[in-house]
């Protein structure tokens, strides 16, 4: 069991405060508009405050995607959750909770419209590695904490990165809307974890 302390609470807290006030702002302009004094003032933090917790702009928006990837892990714990013995269904809904929500995000919407923006692009491509890494970790703990499906700790890694990379991969070419991708994934992988489950 982990045991959080007051001080990670509050950096927590702070960090998630300060990403939401760069989604607000990302709901009224673009990316390239957004300085970082504009995210202290609309969070009420100085601006030195703001490079402590993420260390440049760029660091900001890296903040910002790792938090969108991991929410997908926590998409999929609800699901396992909800669909007990039923791990195609889980995924089929955790994939399209997953694109409903990279559909009405405003910084992949600011990626994907407007001028090239080389920093964003970035975050997906050359410099995807961290996310994939924070959120195949996450996911792996959602396998793990599951009361009903139990895999070997390699095949659950081994998978988890799997999931995030097919994931991380929709972010700059949506799903096609004359498909059911949501659906055809969860069909993809859902015998891949059929198969290393332990059963009792």
């Amino acid at each position: 069991m982990t045991t959080r302390n007051h001080g990670q609470d509050s950096e927590s807290l702070l960090r998630n405060s300060l990403l939401d006030g760069l989604h607000d702002l990302l709901t009224e302009r673009d990316w390239s508009a957004i300085r970082m004094s504009d995210v202290a003032a609309a969070t009420g933090v100085s601006r030195q405050t703001v490079y402590n917790e993420f260390g440049s702009r760029y660091g900001l928006a890296q903040g910002y995607a790792v938090r969108l990837a991991n929410r997908f892990a926590g998409h999929v714990a609800e699901s396992l959750a909800d669909h007990v013995g039923d791990v195609t269904g889980a995924l089929r809904t955790a994939f399209t909770e997953y694109f409903t929500g990279v559909a009405t995000d405003p910084l992949i919407a600011s990626l994907l419209s407007g001028e090239a923006k080389p920093d964003l692009m970035k975050l997906i491509t050359t410099d995807v590695a961290p996310i994939i890494a924070t959120a195949s970790e996450r996911l792996s703990q959602a396998f793990r904490e599951s009361t009903w499906l139990t895999m070997p700790d390699s095949d659950i890694e081994r998978i988890s990165r799997a999931i995030t990379r097919m994931a991380l991969s929709f972010v700059a070419m949506p799903p096609e809307g004359n498909r059911d991708v949501a659906a055809d994934l969860a069909e993809i992988i859902a015998p891949a974890i059929e198969a290393a489950r332990i059963r009792d």
